[in-house]
């Protein structure tokens, strides 16, 4: 593996951003250009910690490298507050759908919550239109670039407001106009999906899909309640269901595990894992296990079974894209161009679009493989 002087990677001869992508867990709040951080701050009179792009890049990241979900989600307050008329929001989705095209990821979906935007008077209808308006600009741009992509919304709720059942209502008026999802976000301990569940039932009986945050600052209850409460087809991260599996013997390459029933009931029924390397090394999710990217359980789970796939999280607070994501696993876990696919595949399979459009994908993406 090799990077050039533009910040790609090369590997097996290939470069790794050209490899066709989907994206399922990238918070829209969480992958502002630091230019347009401040230059949105500036107009509303917003004081910044740095004045130049690239030391406010380096303020999130050394911020949100706390170990702790609640120290890492302060940076939010920031972001949020630049992001509260429809210029702000417009302006933030595009561009985030234009950097995404430029890595390569040709579906993504986009998860954020309208009830944190609602305090220079928008409605909640008119921020998930405002945001809808930025998605198409920068799908448009990206086509006329040479670069084709598609960006669905996942309509978020906070869980640690009461305002899930109201999100999820604004979610399902919004299927087939740019919603494709719910998800719940936010400090996750103390707050299982289990306090949301009218949202979780008024969804359900919508047959409205649903990703829940999970197994990344609380364990093995809060990915149980997510599937059991939430019904969540997806889950959030995800990365603590290596809780529920017991190494038996570990004798150089040959590892023996013992399931439990939640680590066997999602290995089985293929429950995809929304991992974010990067980011759950930020927050902790991974201390049981280590400090450093070798010690976090993605690959035990990829050779166990599990429906793995590579996310950003937050591309500002941890300064990466999932160019670099992939790449640090490469070099991490020496997977191959095969490896890779594996993970596209597996997050194409994910996807909240209609089956005959995730079959879609997958050519897209073995096409792109095909090198």
């Amino acid at each position: 593996m090799s990077i050039d002087q533009s910040g790609d990677v090369t590997i097996q001869g290939v470069s790794l951003r050209s490899l066709p992508k989907v994206s399922l867990h990238d918070h829209l709040d969480g992958a502002l250009r630091p230019a347009t951080i401040i230059e949105l701050a500036d107009a509303i009179g917003l004081a910044v910690p740095e004045n130049g792009a690239a030391a406010l890049g380096k303020w999130f990241a050394t911020q949100s490298d706390s170990g702790s979900l609640v120290e890492y989600l302060k940076t939010f307050d920031l972001t949020t507050a630049v992001m509260q008329t429809k210029e702000a929001l417009t302006r933030v989705a595009r561009e985030f759908v234009e950097d995404l095209a430029r890595d390569g990821v040709i579906y993504g979906e986009v998860r954020w919550a309208p009830e944190q935007h609602l305090s220079r008077g928008l409605t909640l209808e008119e921020t998930v239109e405002a945001v809808q308006q930025g998605i198409e600009e920068g799908e448009d741009a990206a086509d006329r670039a040479g670069r084709s992509i598609r960006v669905g919304q996942l309509i978020t709720a906070m869980r640690h407001a009461d305002r899930s059942r109201e999100i999820a209502e604004l979610a399902v008026a919004f299927r087939g106009r740019g919603a494709v999802g719910f998800d719940i976000a936010g400090a996750e301990d103390g707050f299982p999906a289990s306090k949301h569940r009218a949202a979780f039932d008024y969804l359900a009986e919508n047959f409205f899909p649903v990703t829940v945050h999970a197994g990344e600052a609380a364990g093995l209850d809060s990915i149980r309640s997510a599937l059991i409460d939430g019904r969540a087809l997806r889950l959030g991260h995800g990365v603590r269901i290596a809780e529920d599996l017991e190494v038996i013997t570990e004798e150089g390459d040959e590892v023996q595990v013992r399931f439990g029933d939640l680590a066997r009931w999602v290995r089985d029924r293929e429950i995809p894992l929304e991992l974010s390397p990067s980011s759950n090394l930020q927050t902790g999710a991974i201390a049981k296990w280590g400090k450093t990217l070798a010690d976090h359980p993605f690959d035990l789970l990829y050779q166990l079974g599990f429906a793995v796939t590579v996310n950003v999280d937050n591309r500002t607070m941890s300064a990466t894209s999932l160019t670099r994501e992939l790449a640090l696993l490469v070099e991490t876990f020496e997977y191959d161009l095969d490896d890779l696919e594996t993970f596209q595949f597996n997050a194409a399979a994910a996807t909240f679009l209609p089956v005959e459009e995730r079959e879609e994908l997958v050519e897209m993406i073995a096409e792109g493989f095909d090198v």
